[in-house]
């Protein structure tokens, strides 16, 4: 007998998912994978912006003013500060945003939607839009996309409380 199976008899505690249940989890993952990937290959051929472009530009765009702490900025993105920097730097050199000092925060800066920033965002997302459309939201019923929507605020909602 193997050290694995031996070690699966062991564990009778182990809670294991059903055949229905482990179907739905690997088409899950599978979707996690190759939804994302087609949406950012559609993103860079019909506007140039990297997956990671369009989430910091539509961020930006979503605050009056179009500015945002970078800290703070970061927290709503769940990335690091580090990372964030790091990527409005590339996107600075671009024109797409640029960097003011926070003036409540003299460590801080602030991260704005540059009028260039404004303009790619406002021909990119018509596009990401219809993507997002034709491989995911036409292809659900109403019923469904209520039915996702209420799956997936529960499962955030469970995440986002902290943890005893």
């Amino acid at each position: 007998m193997s050290t694995i199976s031996a070690n699966m008899r062991g564990m009778t505690e182990t809670n294991w998912l059903t055949q229905r249940e482990e179907r739905a989890w690997r088409a899950y993952r599978r979707m996690q994978t190759v939804l994302p990937a087609q949406l950012a290959r559609d993103l860079v051929r019909d506007s140039a912006l990297t997956d990671p472009d369009y989430d910091v530009l539509s961020t930006l765009s979503e605050r009056p003013g179009h500015r945002w702490q970078l800290r703070d900025l970061a927290a709503k993105m769940l990335w690091s500060r580090s990372r964030l920097s790091h990527h409005i730097a590339r996107m600075e050199s671009r024109g797409l945003v640029a960097r003011e000092d926070d003036p409540a925060d003299r460590r801080g800066c602030m991260i704005v939607l540059t009028d260039d920033g404004r303009r790619t965002l406002d021909k990119a997302a018509p596009q990401h839009v219809a993507s997002v459309r034709e491989h995911f939201v036409d292809l659900l019923t109403d019923d469904e996309i209520a039915t996702l929507t209420q799956l997936a605020e529960r499962v955030v909602d469970r995440l986002s409380q902290p943890r005893p």
